[in-house]
């Protein structure tokens, strides 16, 4: 490793894993002290690095790290996870799904143990799957877990970063919505159809959908940071309730095409597996604990937040 890329002697630093991910970059190059981003490529990464106090580790999230190569570490971020909405969900794929977030988080919490001084904080991305299709409730941070794959992965996910907790160190499980960034993600992918004008709702677009501008999402993990009386489970989502619907007309607006054209829920299944019957889960999402802690959103409607991320259309 070169040894120019290490943070001074005494200087602890931020840890970071997918901090090469679509929110992982945004939360990188937002840091002002040193960071080191675990990743299982750091040749790539390196040359996406913005700033001198950055440094990589090759991490396969499965494996224990070496206490000497973490060095002091103030907090960890915890991003990593095989992505879910990429694939079908065939029985490999849904081993990797859970495998890269549970064995990965089992693995993190571990080296974290062994450090003389372990870091005052974990902040571990959960995702609002936790509560599955639950129509006619209101969703909050004290609400029961869900049934089915989804819920049962975030369950044990949570678990593992919860025992963190044993070492001393505050536990923050932020259950994470559909992150808006149109540089990748839900947004990335839904962009080009809707700008042919092929987009429409889901089904009928009732189910609400929760969602967080990506800023947002990292102005949250900031907030948890810098908050001490922060721990377990937060909800990152925009505090107005938003209906697929609502969504769906929204973004149209946005990029001034129609969206008249529903997507069927055979279809989506057809097309995407088990993955596509999760799109129509109904989640009226709550984020009490960001207002109750005091985070103060940024773009609090889904308006607003499309008008940032898509000033041109």
């Amino acid at each position: 490793m070169d040894d120019s890329k290490r943070p001074a002697a005494g200087q602890p630093s931020i840890l970071v894993t997918g901090g090469t991910g679509l929110v992982g970059r945004r939360l990188v190059a937002r840091r002002q002290e040193p960071v080191c981003v675990l990743t299982r490529q750091p040749p790539a990464a390196t040359a996406e690095g913005r700033h001198q106090s950055v440094r990589y580790l090759t991490w396969n999230a499965a494996s224990l790290l070496p206490a000497a190569e973490l060095g002091s570490i103030r907090a960890a971020i915890h991003l990593a996870g095989d992505p879910v909405a990429e694939g079908r969900w065939t029985i490999e794929k849904k081993q990797r799904i859970r495998d890269s977030r549970v064995v990965g988080t089992r693995a993190l919490v571990k080296s974290l143990g062994q450090l003389a001084t372990p870091p005052e904080v974990l902040i571990s991305a959960s995702a609002v799957g936790y509560y599955g299709h639950r129509p006619g409730e209101t969703l909050t941070e004290t609400s029961s877990c869900g049934t089915g794959f989804l819920p049962e992965v975030c369950a044990e996910w949570e678990a593992e970063a919860e025992a963190a907790a044993r070492y001393g160190i505050r536990v923050c499980r932020i259950r994470i919505g559909i992150v808006l960034d149109p540089h990748g993600g839900a947004l990335g992918k839904m962009l080009p159809i809707f700008r042919w004008g092929l987009g429409g709702p889901l089904g009928f677009g009732f189910q609400y959908f929760p969602w967080i501008h990506a800023a947002d999402l990292v102005g949250l993990i900031e907030h948890c940071l810098a908050v001490s009386s922060i721990s377990g489970p937060v909800n990152a989502v925009a505090p107005t309730a938003t209906t697929n619907w609502q969504w769906t007309r929204a973004l149209a607006r946005a990029v001034r095409r129609p969206a008249l054209i529903p997507a069927p829920k055979f279809g989506l299944r057809l097309a995407f597996g088990e993955f596509g019957k999760s799109l129509f889960d109904n989640q009226r999402v709550e984020p009490r604990v960001a207002i109750e802690s005091g985070y103060k959103f940024q773009f609090p409607t889904i308006r607003e937040a499309l008008e940032d991320l898509l000033p041109n259309g």
